[in-house]
């Protein structure tokens, strides 16, 4: 396959073309997370909130597979953007093997830590059941997860979009059909709640992986995946796990601040940790598909970097982060019209539904500005600048947004805390926008990092 499109097609319909087969599969995705959503609500309260609760720990899984799935993406698409595809393989092949190693630590380690985890932030011993019996299934299925996470990225690094899009549609739609089956006992099916949802999950990211491994085979990849490449070499580990470790701590910083509000608003009331996680599940519908423009734009950064076309890039860039904002706008107008009926999809309790609709208008007050955010990150990543990205992260979730939600929820009560996310957003927007400026490439091309890449 000729890879060369990247650089030779013009811009705006090229990030298109790489973008709205991811765009329509997050979308999916985003329903997905809210199917998901409504049918544990369907059981009970105490089921959605054990589910809010488990949420951190499975995004830090999330984050651990994509982030290091971003390394080898960036790494792959840089050697291919350069002429130089034997040391794309090896990015693959060795990103393979450490893969599976961080998926087996994974599932250990998640398992094992979860009802310590849980009872931390509850007191409720049918929220911990639920919580520690929905969390040891989903858990069991780490190493399925992370693998399918790290195949898509090696799709999307050599422009294989559609394939990326048929797989995970496959394994959302899969797993829309099978939650009320499983959780309710539909027809045939076994009455199993909890554990049917978190079921549903896992077969669904088997048949993502399964496609994956059916589509390799059927039209193999322009890089090769070889176990005799699988051993891991100081040189390509360091590149992987140079934009690996920084994209996941980008990813699993989200999973630190959340437990930090969960133990903060949980000493108001389990209301507002509810609320909190309701959140979480509708902004899937904004920041998955915006994040369908990012995974469309990495590759294409990426490649443009390693051919030497630094005009290319910023083109890229500014025309993603315009697509991102149109869909904050959008996110915003939603939340701020209609959000009562939008929290309703998950409770019916009035007190719950009225702390809802505060919380996402307040929220969204700083969506727009976010698409700065998201852009800058992702393009970071693409170009290989994991460390810069972090800095726009950290800040994000860390050193603005925690003492921000401190500090105002003294002031204010929980309401403090939905104030904190949109004076978060305006400060790391700033922020993301200066460290994109800084790190952005201005005509040096790929020369200079190949030269101290050759031992890779």
């Amino acid at each position: 396959m000729n890879e060369s499109f990247m650089k030779e097609r013009p811009v705006l319909p090229l990030v298109l073309s790489m973008s709205l087969p991811m765009v329509l599969s997050m979308l999916v995705n985003s329903l997905y997370n809210i199917v998901d959503s409504f049918f544990v609500a369907q059981i009970s309260e105490d089921a959605m909130t054990a589910l809010s609760l488990v949420y951190p720990v499975q995004n830090l899984i999330t984050a651990v597979g994509v982030g290091f799935g971003i390394g080898i993406n960036a790494v792959i698409a840089f050697h291919l953007g350069a002429g130089e595809r034997e040391k794309a393989s090896r990015a693959a092949s060795q990103g393979m093997a450490l893969t599976v190693v961080h998926g087996v630590a994974l599932t250990a380690g998640c398992i094992g830590v979860l009802p310590a985890f849980l009872g931390r932030f509850t007191q409720s011993e049918a929220v911990l059941a639920l919580g520690v019996e929905y969390g040891q299934v989903a858990f069991a299925f780490t190493l399925i997860i992370v693998l399918g996470l790290s195949f898509e990225k090696i799709f999307q690094a050599v422009g294989r979009m559609k394939a990326t899009m048929v797989s995970l549609l496959c394994g959302c739609v899969t797993n829309i059909v099978l939650d009320p089956l499983l959780i309710f006992g539909l027809g045939p099916f076994p009455q199993l709640g909890m554990t049917g949802a978190a079921l549903a999950t896992g077969i669904g990211q088997s048949l993502t992986l399964g496609i994956y491994l059916a589509l390799c085979r059927l039209r193999p990849l322009p890089v090769d995946i070889t176990r005799g490449e699988m051993h891991p070499r100081r040189a390509m580990a360091r590149r992987l796990y140079g934009v690996g470790i920084p994209a996941t701590l980008n990813l699993a910083l989200p999973s630190v601040l959340i437990s930090a509000l969960n133990g903060i608003l949980a000493g108001w009331s389990q209301v507002y940790v509810l609320v909190l996680g309701i959140y979480y599940k509708l902004q899937t519908f904004l920041y998955l598909p915006a994040n369908g423009f990012v995974q469309g734009m990495r590759p294409l950064v990426g490649y443009n970097y390693g051919a030497g076309e630094p005009r290319r890039v910023e083109q890229i860039y500014r025309v993603v982060l315009a697509m991102s904002a149109g869909i904050m706008a959008a996110g915003t107008v939603v939340c701020q019209l209609v959000p009562g009926p939008v929290v309703g999809l998950f409770t019916t309790n009035p007190e719950t539904i009225q702390a809802g609709e505060t919380a996402l208008r307040v929220i969204s007050i700083g969506f727009l500005v976010s698409a700065v955010t998201v852009a800058s990150s992702g393009a970071l990543e693409g170009l290989g600048k994991g460390l810069p990205s972090l800095v726009i992260s950290l800040c994000r979730y860390l050193v603005v947004m925690l003492p921000a939600a401190l500090l105002l929820s003294r002031a204010l009560g929980p309401e403090g805390v939905w104030h904190a996310f949109w004076v978060t957003e305006g400060v790391t927007a700033a922020v993301a926008f200066l460290v994109y400026r800084r790190n952005a490439p201005r005509g040096e091309g790929a020369d200079a990092p190949k030269k101290s890449e050759n031992a890779t």
